[in-house]
């Protein structure tokens, strides 16, 4: 016979079963979360944790004309089993598959794409406005994980929600992680929260209330927990004070206790928020009992939950350990994390100087002017932020860091492409948003070995600095005893027969591809430089007008968008040398990129030695017509 999962077609599907069959559901939802998500790997934890609370949403609501925001997204798989998509939820984050994320392109019932925290409430309330402008009467749910809740944001739109409509639902999904166990005040304020005994006898009552009495139980319950928050902190709920009527905490995996509540909140003419306690990695016991790993990972096995070594460090390892040494040597650095210890390895920084690791919460604003203020109290602020999350905190590296040109080191994990987390996690603009802003320096190294190298060159310069660095693994240079310093804007020339037609410059992650572009235009009868540039900014000028009067074409690669980054930088350096030689640049488009895996994406976008050589013919074709003519 056939599972129920296999039969939801829609959301429509979900409304006809009884309670029983909404139960056998999310078991077979969570048997095809964790034999699914083990081939293709996937943020599982998150997933196992909102089984009820998706299935709950989609049997009290109508998508897609009510409208479910999910914050950051991760979250989303059940939603997209419910959804029309059970049969290509195989292809979750393979190429051309489904995206790991909420996208508007791929289904209606994705109301509003996103990957990362904090966007829900605020794209929520725009949703509800708009609806109360058109006078519409469907539903708006944002659903957050109460991480969400230590980024700014997401006290902004509370700050407007109140005032601005009437009608909106918040889901609060407390599960007391994000990647890492949660810090801070909030955190500790949701945990007296659900640690408070008044709210724990109510808790266990109310699945019977609700087995025997249904929505007036759901009522009696939001009404004596409303009565017990209220009692615990004195005039009112953090919440309340923003306007909010606060229901919970709930058993966020009590299936029935759920659906009456929605319906209840559902008849609501008021903003609320609902407080569901969610169990993280519900139904799997190793990602009960590796929260942190189990949050989102690769392939994985699917009964012993045991995943591949990577064979060697990553480089956020090497920048770990990096990080670890030089702190041994000066005790005025210090290591910023906005939530993230476990992806920027951070995790392995804190057990040798804990006092000197600060997890911010995913604040990146916060943590960047947090460094800043260090800085200015001769500390050495290491702030470790992916790529793609730092583009949040672009004001505060204007105008606190750079401004002040204060010692403050940007570590940016995943600068490049991210491969199967998509657009949204892709690190592929920051040289082109950084490079502009004056006193800052920009390094990219070739290998882990130079990477630990510009992170001693960083911690002695006078000013602001970024490092960019892949996902994952790279060449395995490891790294030598002693760290070197840099000359600040000096490249390296990795290879130069003397007479070269041709310079390639290669930066990080694509210098390999440097070196396999020369061999093949050697093949062809051309002698080529490589060179590894090591600084986006500032360019190495004397290098760029060496090989730009001397050689016939240019050639750079960069894992970044061609729209400003560094070949972009190397024309502009031509161009004020007078240098009228032509340049090839290889890199990203003016578009988003989809996931994929990586090797794969950039064959299909042209970053390899052989797209570099079929865009250079023009150019080598001109070159040997011009030796042919001296010839004849």
């Amino acid at each position: 016979m056939d599972g129920i999962l296999e039969r939801i077609k829609s959301p429509a599907d979900v409304k006809k079963l009884s309670m029983v069959e909404l139960e056998r559901l999310a078991e077979e939802i969570r048997e095809r979360l964790i034999t699914g998500v083990a081939k293709t790997g996937g943020h599982i934890g998150p997933n196992l944790g909102v089984v009820e609370l998706t299935i709950a949403m989609h049997y009290v609501f109508d998508t897609p004309s009510d409208s479910f925001v999910f914050d950051v997204s991760h979250q989303a798989y059940v939603h997209k089993l419910l959804t029309g998509r059970e049969e290509r939820f195989h292809t979750i984050r393979q190429p051309d598959g489904l995206n790991g994320f909420m996208l508007r392109t791929e289904s209606e019932h994705d109301s509003y794409g996103a990957g990362h925290a904090g966007t829900a409430l605020s794209a929520a309330l725009g949703m509800a406005v708009a609806r109360d402008l058109a006078g519409g009467k469907e539903h708006v749910v944002a659903l957050a994980g109460d991480a969400a809740f230590t980024n700014g944001i997401s006290f902004e739109a509370l700050n407007n929600i109140a005032a601005q409509t009437r009608r909106l639902i918040v889901v609060l999904n407390d599960n007391d992680w994000s990647i890492d166990k949660n810090v801070g005040a909030i955190a500790e304020y949701f945990h007296k929260i659900t640690a408070n005994e008044t709210f724990s006898g109510w808790h266990d009552k109310a699945a019977s209330l609700i087995e025997r009495f249904g929505g007036k139980a759901a009522r009696h319950v939001a009404r004596k927990v409303e009565e017990a928050a209220k009692g615990l902190i004195g005039p009112g709920m953090l919440f309340e004070e923003f306007g909010l009527s606060y229901y919970g905490p709930i058993d966020g995996h009590n299936m029935p206790l759920l659906i009456e509540t929605f319906k209840f909140l559902k008849q609501q003419n008021k903003p609320v928020v609902l407080h569901a306690i969610t169990q993280k990695g519900r139904g799997f016991q190793p990602a009960l009992e590796k929260q942190k790993k189990f949050h989102g990972l690769g392939p994985y096995d699917p009964e012993s939950g045991e995943t591949k070594s990577a064979g060697q460090k990553t480089y956020s390892e090497i920048f770990a350990e990096s990080l670890t040494k030089l702190a041994n040597r000066n005790d005025k650095v210090v290591a910023i994390t906005a939530a993230m210890p476990n992806g920027t390895a951070l995790d392995l920084f804190r057990p040798h100087h804990p006092t000197r690791y600060f997890d911010v919460g995913i604040a990146e604003e916060h943590a960047v002017i947090f460094a800043a203020g260090m800085a200015t109290k001769g500390y050495k602020p290491f702030c470790a932020i992916y790529s793609t999350f730092l583009q949040r905190a672009f004001d505060p590296v204007v105008h606190d860091v750079a401004l002040q040109n204060l010692p403050v080191v940007f570590c940016m994990d995943r600068g490049g492409l991210s491969g199967d987390d998509g657009p949204t996690h892709h690190g592929l603009f920051d040289i082109s948003y950084l490079r502009s802003v004056p006193n800052i320096i920009h390094m990219v190294p070739k290998d882990e070995d130079e990477l630990q190298d510009m992170m001693y060159t960083a911690m002695l310069h006078d000013g602001p600095s970024a490092i960019r660095y892949p996902r994952g693994t790279g060449p395995g240079a490891t790294p030598k005893p002693e760290p070197v310093a840099l000359e600040i804007g000096k490249a390296e020339v990795v290879s130069d027969p003397g007479r070269a037609d041709i310079a390639i410059l290669g930066l990080g992650a694509m210098l390999p591809e440097a070196v396999r572009l020369k061999e093949m235009l050697e093949n062809e009868g051309f002698s080529a430089a490589v060179i590894n540039p090591r600084f986006a900014k500032p360019v190495d000028r004397q290098c760029v007008a060496d090989f730009g009067s001397r050689c016939g074409l240019l050639i750079t690669l960069e894992d970044h968008v061609l729209a400003g980054g560094f070949g972009s930088a190397v024309i502009e350096t031509l161009s004020d040398l007078e240098l009228a030689v032509p340049v090839v640049r290889i890199g990203w488009p003016d578009s988003f990129i989809e996931h994929g895996k990586v090797e794969a994406l950039r064959a299909r976008y042209g970053l390899t030695a052989e797209a570099a050589l079929s865009k250079a013919r023009p150019y080598l074709k001109k070159m040997m017509e011009q030796v042919l003519a001296k010839h004849s």
